[in-house]
């Protein structure tokens, strides 16, 4: 392991607005103490708690903190080294909205307590074409978001993939959730200049610098439906992410 990696680890020890619980110890049911009593005892404040999934270097989380101070924001990523990025720059622009856990998706509930998460983030994700159930739209995640949200939480996901885009798509339209805002090109939308839609991550301006359209779907999340998978067969996409080579070559704005 690199010494800058190393470096990072040891930063993220450090920070009092991060978190990392290892696996055995949310399996053994360890009592984690911040559950329940984010407003109280973290943020110090009753505002909204959003959730950003797969945050990746937190750039969403980190850009709509900067934005809107009246909101609570959570990174969540099972990938430490690339969380410290956005953990940096919190400190550095001394934001007190924000936190980050790192962990894995499925133990939400560990962290957060029924009904203690207003909105869900979802940027970018696999769109796992081959696994249903590795869906972070999937009923089985949106089983476990339900857990943590309130009552009529609001989902919200931002993709370069067609396939899941047509799948969430498909999903909400046959359980007849509501939708807020649904579109297969955003930013030929009006919603597309609205904040924090417009927020481009690195990765994002990559797919727009290739023509690639982005699909946006917001939609409110029951407590207590059951929730039907769609059967449905759709094309996968045919396009993958460019290698650092590829990357180099394109013309980010």
């Amino acid at each position: 392991m690199g010494k800058n990696k190393l470096k990072k680890f040891a930063d993220m020890e450090s920070f009092s607005h991060v978190f990392q619980t290892t696996t055995k110890e949310v399996l053994d049911g360890a009592l984690f103490p911040l559950k329940g009593k984010w407003h109280s005892n973290f943020f110090h404040n009753n505002n909204p708690i959003v959730l950003e999934l797969g945050c990746g270097k937190g750039e969403y989380t980190v850009g709509q903190a900067l934005r809107n101070s009246e909101k609570n924001y959570i990174g969540v990523d099972i990938k430490g080294s690339r969380m410290w990025t956005g953990a940096k720059q919190s400190i550095e622009n001394n934001l007190s909205n924000v936190a980050f856990v790192r962990t894995d998706i499925h133990h939400l509930p560990h962290f957060f307590d029924e009904g203690e998460i207003d909105e869900i983030w979802i940027t970018f994700p696999d769109p796992q074409m081959k696994k249903c159930r590795k869906r972070l739209t999937s009923t089985l995640f949106l089983n476990t978001y339900r857990q943590v949200m309130k009552e009529m939480g609001v989902i919200h996901l931002k993709t370069d993939s067609n396939f899941l885009y047509t799948y969430t798509d498909a999903l909400v339209k046959l359980n007849q959730l509501e939708v807020l805002v649904n579109t297969d090109n955003l930013y030929a939308s009006p919603y597309g200049t609205q904040s924090p839609l417009d927020l481009k991550t690195y990765y994002e301006q990559q797919w727009l610098a290739r023509g690639i359209d982005i699909k946006y779907l917001a939609f409110r999340l029951p407590s207590n439906t059951v929730l039907v998978e769609p059967e449905i067969d759709i094309p996968y996409d045919t396009y993958r992410s460019f290698g650092r080579e590829g990357r180099s070559n394109l013309k980010l704005g």
